[in-house]
């Protein structure tokens, strides 16, 4: 079995249903856009609460602390085998004063330099249809669910 992330899907209701995706930071992302958004998530250990998990990646990702009522979601998989649980919840926060915590990693590769980048280097709010390009394809089951769930 792959590893097990839990995540939120923050929406809100403007003229138009719209969600809250973060991209990715670090070199690997920094150029890639449309199937590289996602919502807020994080792994967890066995044992640990998948929703707990899910309000501190939200938290470690955006830097706003997450509360509401929380509506389960479907769980998907993405590849490799990556087992995704997510929650709904109805928010608002201004995308573009995330503050995200941060990683190290050896950049350039094989260079002995470790360097830090912000695991999430930006915040958007979408349409359901512009999320649905911006994210990864398996996520997009999140967005068909929460839009059933608001008929």
């Amino acid at each position: 079995m792959g590893s097990q992330s839990a995540g939120i899907l923050m929406y809100r209701k403007a003229q138009e249903v719209e969600v809250l995706l973060v991209h990715p930071g670090g070199p690997f992302f920094a150029k890639k856009d449309l199937g590289s958004w996602s919502i807020p998530k994080g792994e967890y250990a066995p044992g640990e609460d998948p929703l707990t998990v899910a309000k501190r990646e939200f938290l470690e990702e955006t830097g706003s602390e997450i509360t509401g009522d929380f509506i389960a979601l479907t769980a998907i998989r993405q590849k490799g085998g990556k087992e995704v649980k997510a929650w709904a919840v109805e928010g608002n926060i201004d995308a573009h004063r995330i503050f995200s915590n941060t990683f190290e990693i050896e950049w350039p590769p094989r260079s002995g330099r470790q360097q830090t980048f912000p695991e999430v280097d930006k915040a958007g709010w979408f349409s359901l249809e512009a999320a649905r390009q911006k994210m990864n394809e398996k996520q997009a089951a999140f967005l068909d669910e929460l839009e059933l769930l608001l008929q």
